[in-house]
């Protein structure tokens, strides 16, 4: 069976939301699900992402402008309180921490750290590829150590108890966080060639 029979398989149980709060980003998301044989809707209706088997979390733009866009929908009330599986990708996963330097806004308080701001020592945005070391988690089940993703932030999570891959731009910083139910990776995994299909893979397998 080919990866593609087998994704079409998978779509006929998978109920996939992907958030849309006007971050941006998240038709490159559905694009990227559907090369693997997944069907998706992307949405800002608080009903619809409940009743999601899986929900994913994406955004590019700027942090307390997109926390209002949560609020406002009624989002960030919910999202903490989902039971399903859910992955933050980028600023959704800063926005998933307790708070970030960006604008100095408070985040949904998932993963209980402070997002900051890299040092002025440094280029920023990161942005590019860069290697991530990876703990033993599902998420990264057949990634190697040291594997290329791509990044695009100026901001990131220090490393703390659910970090579950790091990198180093500077720093050595959390690349990816998981919390029960919770995950989130800093990189981009729809831009991160066949690396990231592994890693969408592994996440709607959970």
């Amino acid at each position: 069976m080919s990866n593609n029979e087998q994704g079409i398989m998978n779509n006929k149980v998978k109920n996939i939301a992907i958030i849309d709060y006007g971050a941006g980003n998240v038709r490159s998301v559905q694009f990227a699900l559907e090369r693997l044989g997944y069907n998706s809707v992307c949405t800002n209706t608080p009903k619809i992402i409940q009743e999601a088997d899986k929900v994913i979390f994406p955004g590019v733009g700027e942090a307390s402008s997109a926390m209002e866009q949560l609020r406002n929908s009624g989002i960030a009330e919910l999202l903490p309180q989902l039971k399903q599986d859910v992955l933050g990708i980028c600023l959704g996963m800063q926005l998933m921490c307790l708070s970030t330097e960006e604008g100095n806004a408070k985040g949904l308080g998932v993963f209980p750290v402070d997002v900051l701001k890299f040092k002025p020592d440094v280029k920023i945005p990161h942005m590019g590829w860069n290697t991530i070391k990876v703990d033993d988690s599902s998420l990264f089940k057949n990634i190697p150590d040291n594997s290329f993703v791509y990044f695009v932030h100026s901001y990131y999570v220090p490393l703390n108890e659910y970090s579950i891959a790091n990198t180093n731009y500077s720093t050595e910083y959390s690349s990816a966080l998981n919390k029960n139910n919770f995950y989130a990776c800093q990189f981009h995994p729809e831009k991160s060639g066949s690396t990231g299909e592994i890693i969408l893979k592994n996440f709607l397998a959970l």
